[in-house]
């Protein structure tokens, strides 16, 4: 098999490296693996399990739509509800008519009202406007909703928003604490917890009796999503070689675009909403006997240094990829090197909450050490918030459209699709990045344009609206290759998780904005949009390409990787003896006394000059400080 050149450095010579044919970093062992059964395992878990998170991730759309009500007026009541011409007597308080200026003014016009019926006051003879109460709902589109069921209408009209937000809630508070756990205990042990009790929670969630549950439900639900998602994403890309990583990024997209367009004819076909869970729930029982044909991933294995555990599943997948791999000795020697690199280092030996909090939040903050790091950090989470919105927002549109809602997600799922596989060669010509800063730009346009077409030409509104579904899917789908290739296996969890979280805050916002706008200013919609596709378009330029490139391992393989986009010490690498960390008042700390990055670099990766660094403070809180990076040339001895 080929082997990657794409990886920078040069390597050691024969005598004195036996990894001097890999590369020593560890997508030289993927590139000898290739692709073959071990992977298709991962590549057909993760795409079954993508298909099964699409029906709760937009169920607001068919379980909590909008539906025509009419008010169940009580016997007493007038009936229609009358609005009146400027000069009717009004009177204070609750609003009255006057039945006399109702029955004798020319102008007086009548129009059914949903929330309020009027009733008669004995004293006054004037007409009350009431608060309606129970509702007829229109059963023509579906039989049963959550709108229907716990009329959710008129005062209560915000809980419709709420029952899909809640989803997002959930999945913006366990991106906050997964990306850690993915880090911690491992890829596979938090995708085998989360799937299996988001299986049990969406089928028992169909038949809970009350609100509140349910809303309850939606969190736990949405709180298990991007632990199972998000971690599964990530041990996909982590066990493929790098030229397949777009490949295989792109097919899990595609089989949540199916599951879209699948879940129109679901919904056709059951019109009852606790049916219609239940049916959509059950297949989730299949992801259990489908964890058992996976493993751990081997990369975060090698940088955690459970190098034996790496080592029995690369042998396992080389037997099923049925390619031979170089010895035990020569894979230790690549794991140790990726190790050696590893910034974050378990040093604490208590087990604590308040050791386990304290080390999450410095975890967190890894991801704001450095100017590289932190650069990705807050232009992922802009891009992945306006995504989010766009994404999700878009595809609950239709009352804004005043177009069938089985139709209009059809559609808008079959769109999903060209957004998705188009992807795969506008990267190949154009890079992650470009594709990235092309996907918000032409969703911007199209959403932009669209309030200035006329109302009697719908048809082209909704094609534009459906080029910017397109688009925006398309962004979704590369904007995902391109943050795993940007954060290093160390933080990959974290950072992702975190962008995760802000696509989810998008997501929350998205229900709300429409919902207040959609009867008044419907045109209002495409415009917010558009502006944000706009700014995540233009916030990708300061980043840098990712095609071809190996995926960083450590934090200090963002400065050995992209060099030139940070500024660095001036030191030479073979000047470079000894680091350490001083404080701004002259405090001199060793390594063992920081986190990140006052760890010693190699000679050949020094590191920035300032940097973040967290050093234990008073009564053993780990305190933020802000440290300089030390050197001393080989001509002055070492550091005192």
């Amino acid at each position: 098999m080929k082997e990657d050149q794409s990886k920078p450095g040069k390597p050691s010579s024969p005598a004195t490296d036996p990894t001097h044919d890999m590369n020593g970093d560890f997508d030289s062992i993927l590139a000898k693996l290739g692709t073959g059964k071990w992977n298709i395992f991962f590549l057909i878990t993760m795409c079954f399990w993508y298909s099964q998170l699409v029906y709760h991730t937009i169920a607001g759309v068919f379980l909590a739509p909008t539906v025509d009500h009419t008010c169940r007026r009580p016997p007493h009541a007038h009936t229609p509800t009358i609005i009146l011409p400027p000069e009717a007597t009004h009177a204070t308080g609750n609003t009255t008519y006057s039945i006399l200026n109702t029955t004798s003014s020319p102008s007086t016009t009548i129009q059914e009202n949903s929330c309020h019926f009027l009733v008669e006051n004995i004293t006054t003879g004037r007409l009350v406007e009431e608060p309606c109460t129970e509702w007829d709902f229109d059963t023509t589109i579906s039989l049963s909703t959550v709108t229907s069921e716990f009329q959710l209408v008129c005062d209560k009209k915000y809980l419709r928003a709420t029952y899909q937000s809640m989803y997002m809630f959930g999945m913006l508070a366990g991106s906050c604490f997964n990306g850690y756990l993915g880090d911690k205990y491992g890829r596979y042990t938090l995708l085998c917890i989360s799937s299996v009790t988001y299986c049990v929670i969406a089928i028992g969630s169909a038949w809970l009796p009350s609100l509140p549950w349910l809303f309850t439900a939606r969190f736990l639900l949405g709180s298990m999503h991007p632990a199972s998602l998000l971690i599964g994403y990530i041990l996909v890309q982590e066990i493929m070689e790098p030229k397949m990583r777009i490949v295989t990024g792109i097919t899990q997209f595609i089989s949540w675009t199916f599951a879209t367009m699948l879940y129109s004819v679901w919904a056709y076909l059951i019109r009852e909403w606790r049916w219609l869970q239940t049916f959509v729930s059950l297949p989730t029982i299949i992801m259990i006997p489908l964890l058992f044909t996976i493993d751990e991933s081997p990369r975060w294995l090698a940088v955690v240094g459970q190098h034996q555990r790496a080592l029995k599943v690369l042998r396992r997948a080389a037997k099923l990829n049925k390619v031979t791999l170089p010895s035990d000795q020569d894979l230790l020697a690549i794991m140790k090197k990726v190790q050696e690199q590893t910034t974050i280092k378990e040093k604490e030996v208590s087990k604590s909450v308040m050791d386990k909090l304290r080390n999450m939040f410095a975890k967190v903050l890894l991801l704001f050490s450095g100017h590289k790091i932190r650069l990705i950090t807050f232009i992922m989470c802009l891009d992945f918030c306006v995504v989010g919105m766009l994404f999700f927002g878009l595809t609950m549109g239709a009352n804004a459209l005043g177009v069938n809602l089985f139709i209009f997600v059809a559609i808008s799922g079959t769109m999903e699709l060209p957004g998705s596989t188009i992807l795969l060669p506008i990267t190949k010509w154009l890079g992650r990045k470009r594709t990235v800063m092309l996907s918000y730009f032409i969703t911007a346009v199209v959403l932009l344009t669209q309030p200035l077409i006329p109302a009697d030409l719908k048809v082209l509104s909704i094609v534009l609206v459906m080029i910017g579904k397109m688009m925006s899917t398309c962004a979704f789908a590369s904007i995902g290759v391109y943050i795993t290739e940007l954060f290093p296996t160390e933080v990959r969890s974290q950072g992702f998780g975190m962008a995760l979280a802000a696509s989810r805050l998008g997501a929350i916002i998205a229900p709300f904005i429409i919902s207040a706008v959609e009867e008044t200013y419907p045109w209002l919609i495409s415009v917010v949009f558009g502006i944000s596709a706009l700014v995540a378009s233009i916030a990708i330029i300061p980043l840098w390409e990712t095609e071809n490139i190996r995926l960083p391992d450590t934090l200090a393989d963002l400065d050995t990787l992209h060099a030139g986009t940070e500024s660095k010490t001036n030191i030479q690498p073979d000047e470079v003896t000894r680091f350490s960390c001083e404080s701004e008042s002259g405090e001199v700390r060793g390594w063992q006394q920081c986190i990140h990055p006052c760890e010693k670099p190699t000679t050949t990766t020094p590191p920035s000059q300032w940097d973040l660094c967290l050093s234990w403070g008073r009564f053993g809180r780990r305190i933020p400080a802000v440290y300089r990076i030390v050197q001393k040339k080989k001509q002055t001895g070492n550091m005192s």
